[in-house]
């Protein structure tokens, strides 16, 4: 696992997400490292300078999981403080229930604590919003792997932006407008918003996975069914100090799923900020650091 490192003090581990990489939280490395933290962020298996192996299975959240707490080992640390997004707030969310002594504080961007449903999520999905949601189509083929390995600079360029839709405007959509294909949204030529990252930023994205593809990060959502087999009868609260930092345009993620976090996580503390879209850390870099900043300064 390829790790990067800024800083001395209380180790902060940040989790990127789907499809990033630990450059992804290049805005806060120095941020912490300033503060007094030891910023601490790996690119995840299948990622940047990281291992990729090929079975899908190879990909399971069990073996995610694995990687942070053979992260820990590694570094000899016996817990940290874990920060994830997106994908990355997942993998830290389920290292909280299956190995609780590791994680000393939890802050979780965009992505809540998500009770585990009585029915395979993945069939929840697809009744909701079909075969071309990008999630369900991930289980059905490649062809979003191919898509996207053939023009990286074109899909960092049509994913990652900000201000393309208030939620105010996205709940006034019709239903068909709601579905997020990741496929539809490649074959566009120009999207609303403004782009998130500068020719430098692109370039660092863009290279990084011309080298590796995209398999590897859709193996993670392809291994969905399974994971949500794995955590039948696990406990599902948490008592760990939490922070959640969300995003109020964030698409991908409803208010209502927010609210039905809160019975779950007993120490909780969220902050919304708006205007933000999903690539919460990366659009509001000084304001997420303020607010993790203060709130790991207010537990010690």
């Amino acid at each position: 696992m390829a790790v990067y490192q800024q800083g001395e003090g209380p180790a902060v581990i940040m989790v990127h997400g789907f499809p990033e990489l630990a450059f992804s939280w290049r805005h806060q490395m120095p941020a912490l490292a300033k503060a007094g933290f030891r910023a601490i962020a790996p690119d995840m298996r299948g990622y940047g300078q990281s291992d990729c192996p090929e079975s899908v299975t190879a990909y399971r959240m069990a073996d995610l999981v694995g990687d942070l707490e053979g992260l820990l080992d590694t570094l000899e640390l016996e817990r940290a403080t874990f920060v994830g997004h997106d994908w990355g707030a997942l993998i830290v969310w389920h290292l909280a229930m299956l190995a609780p002594d590791r994680v000393e504080k939890l802050i979780a961007l965009n992505i809540p604590h998500l009770p585990r449903p009585p029915v395979d999520s993945v069939e929840i999905m697809r009744h909701k919003f079909g075969d071309d949601f990008y999630i369900v189509n991930f289980q059905d083929s490649t062809e979003a792997d191919r898509a996207f390995a053939a023009d990286p600079a074109h899909f960092f360029t049509m994913l990652m932006r900000k201000n393309q839709i208030r939620r105010a405007q996205f709940e006034q959509l019709p239903r068909s407008m709601k579905t997020l294909s990741l496929l539809k949204t490649m074959k566009r030529d120009e999207s609303g918003g403004d782009a998130l990252l500068d020719d430098a930023e692109l370039a660092y994205f863009t290279n990084a996975f011309e080298h590796t593809g995209f398999t590897g990060p859709i193996n993670w959502y392809r291994n969905w069914t399974q994971n949500w087999q794995s955590m039948e009868g696990v406990e599902q609260r948490i008592d760990i100090p939490t922070l959640f930092i969300g995003a109020v345009d964030d698409v991908v993620i409803a208010p209502e799923q927010i609210e039905a976090m809160k019975p779950l996580v007993r120490n909780l503390r969220i902050e919304m900020l708006e205007p933000c879209g999903h690539w919460t850390q990366q659009e509001r870099p000084d304001d997420v650091n303020r607010i993790i900043i203060d709130w790991l300064r207010d537990l010690t």
